[in-house]
């Protein structure tokens, strides 16, 4: 895991290894996890812990299971998963009809996007191995501006 105080999150990597294979260090453990094939990330957003009742989201800063329909920051964020390449990747999701949060090449973090399951829950599409951003993505998007990202999570 990796924690990031100054961003309000934690990151939790899970991936079939050998406990004998992970790195002593931060920034191994991240390299090992960002170079594994299928490493699945779970993020937790701070900011739940002084909630009460059940706190259920569906993504950064949704409204989905709030009684009174207010945006709520913290809990659960999102899950991540590792491919090959994110470009080719996202090309297939939008093929299959796949609803995206955030394309490749939108906001300022390019080459890594985040799409929607079926059930509304936001899924990050990571690279393994190095963020690499590529010209244009998949929706048309270049990587020298990338407008079409909104961080909703403030």
């Amino acid at each position: 895991y990796s924690e990031f105080p100054q961003w309000k999150f934690n990151v939790y990597f899970v991936a079939p290894v050998s406990s004998s294979t992970v790195q002593p260090t931060t920034s191994g453990r991240w390299n090992h996890c960002m170079n594994t094939p299928g490493c699945i990330e779970l993020t937790y957003n701070y900011g739940s812990e002084s909630e009460s009742g059940r706190v259920y989201n569906t993504g950064n800063a949704d409204a989905t299971g709030t009684a009174d329909g207010e945006k709520i920051r913290g809990g659960f964020g999102h899950i991540g998963i590792t491919v090959p390449n994110v470009y080719r990747a996202c090309d297939r999701f939008k093929d299959l009809g796949v609803e995206f949060h955030k394309s490749p090449n939108a906001g300022g973090m390019k080459g890594l996007a985040f799409i929607k399951d079926p059930d509304g829950y936001l899924v990050e599409v990571l690279p393994q191995g190095e963020m690499v951003a590529e010209s244009v993505d998949c929706m048309g998007v270049e990587s020298e501006g990338g407008e079409g990202y909104k961080d909703n999570s403030k």
